[in-house]
């Protein structure tokens, strides 16, 4: 009987276990068929000189899924890389909905294309290999955007695009293929400098007689066969802002050799002008707050921002002399430290990568909280409204002409009616003369 019993139920276990493996087997294959697509660039990362040109593609991994549309738009730092050419090679898509687009001045490239149903099921399916150009040294990135799409072939369109990834690339210097250059004003070619004036110098081999040079834009500039002379060094002054190379060859007997580069980074032109924005508060002057937020954000056209600094004046003791703040290194928005009663004036200063400045300050006031009524220099405070001293005027102003123009109508009114008073009081004593001739007469 024990015997039945164990093989009935070695029987149901492996029902149970044939349904549950079934069912796992369901699950995985519903899941797999509902991954999302992927974007990614091959190769995410790579090391290219400047002046050098380098391929990186776009590629489509489907999630296991059929689609039929792709919108790829990137992003990328037109200060260091440059789009050579925007489509090379091959591309799994047929119909382009539009050329590829691209703008150097911007940093955009922005691909849409199709494939006919059924679509097309890939791991590594290649949108398109855009070819750039190294302008500048440093680490760059080539980003994504979450405007991209993939669109399923299901009749309505799904955006079934869950993940996108970036390529971080660094630019380095090249070799010399001439002579080693130096350069005691600009000594980091990675750098920028605030400094238009250029000083280089250069090595000089056993039996160079002659050297030429130049300095552009151009990092593949080469000089011309003329003879600079077989000086060692050379100033430049007052170059404008931008990328600069100088270029150098040296000449042995009849015969020129190779070009050696050397990039400069100028800019002497301080970051954007830009307003400071306070909280709770920030239309009035009157803060409220003992730790207000300050609000801050500016951009530089050529080098970028690369810092900002804050210093708070308690201008109360500043008039005593007691005042010995100095700036620190924040970022926006910054909650400032706690705040007596007073008037302050908050200093904000926007660096540049080449160390430019542009300095903004504005004054606030910070009054008890509990107050609902504050006067002050600029103005009085009601509450939540701020009024400065001339809306306050301008309000008196009304206020008067509003009372005169009162006092006017009620005069006048009253006048009015002083002379119907009067009237009434003649007719009256008119009609009470006239009664009493008409009763003299009777009597007579």
């Amino acid at each position: 009987m024990n015997k039945f019993i164990n093989q009935k139920n070695r029987k149901y276990l492996k029902i149970n276990f044939l349904l549950i493996f079934s069912l796992l087997i369901f699950l995985f294959s519903r899941e797999a068929q509902g991954l999302g697509a992927s974007l990614y660039l091959s190769p995410a990362s790579d090391a290219v000189f400047v002046g050098s040109t380098f391929d990186v593609s776009v590629l489509l991994n489907t999630g296991n899924n059929n689609i039929n549309a792709v919108r790829v738009d990137l992003k990328f730092d037109p200060k260091k890389i440059q789009i050579a050419s925007p489509s090379a090679g091959k591309s799994f898509i047929s119909v382009w909905v539009s050329q590829p687009t691209y703008s150097n001045s911007e940093g955009v490239a922005s691909f849409r294309g199709g494939i006919p149903s059924p679509g097309i099921n890939t791991s590594a399916g290649l949108v398109s290999t855009i070819t750039f150009r190294a302008i500048a040294p440093g680490e760059t990135i080539i980003s994504i955007l979450d405007s991209s799409q993939v669109l399923l072939d299901d009749g309505k369109g799904t955006n079934i695009l869950s993940s996108i990834s970036r390529g971080v690339y660094n630019i380095d210097i090249p070799p010399p293929e001439g002579p080693k250059v130096f350069s005691s004003t600009h000594p980091d070619q990675n750098k920028w400098y605030k400094d238009n004036n250029l000083n280089f110098s250069w090595d000089k081999e056993t039996g160079v007689t002659d050297f030429s040079y130049s300095i552009d834009h151009d990092f593949h500039g080469i000089p011309d066969n003329i003879s600079e002379g077989n000086h060692t060094s050379v100033s430049y002054a007052d170059l404008e802002d931008g990328i600069w190379y100088f270029h150098v060859k040296a000449k042995k007997g009849e015969s020129w050799g190779g070009v050696s580069h050397y990039l400069v980074q100028i800019d002497t032109t301080p970051p954007a002008n830009f307003k400071l924005r306070f909280e709770p508060t920030p239309r009035s002057p009157v803060i409220t707050s003992k730790e207000p937020i300050v609000y801050f954000i500016t951009t530089d056209s050529l080098s970028g921002i690369n810092h900002y600094e804050l210093k708070v004046i308690n201008l109360q003791k500043s008039l005593k002399g007691e005042e010995n703040s100095f700036f620190i290194e924040v970022n926006s928005p910054y909650k400032l430290p706690s705040l007596e009663n007073g008037e302050y004036e908050i200093i904000v200063k926007a660096y540049d990568q080449a160390l430019n400045s542009q300095e903004i300050s504005e004054k606030i006031e910070v009054i008890p909280i509990e107050s609902f009524i504050y006067v002050s220099k600029k103005g009085i405070n009601l509450g939540s409204l701020f009024l400065y001293w001339n809306k306050v005027a301008l309000i008196m102003i009304i206020l008067v002409f509003l009372i005169l123009i009162i006092i006017f109508l009620w005069r006048k009114r009253h006048n009015k009616i002083y002379k119907r008073k009067q009237v009434l009081k003649r007719i009256k004593e008119k009609t009470e003369k006239d009664s009493q001739s008409i009763k003299n007469k009777l009597y007579e």
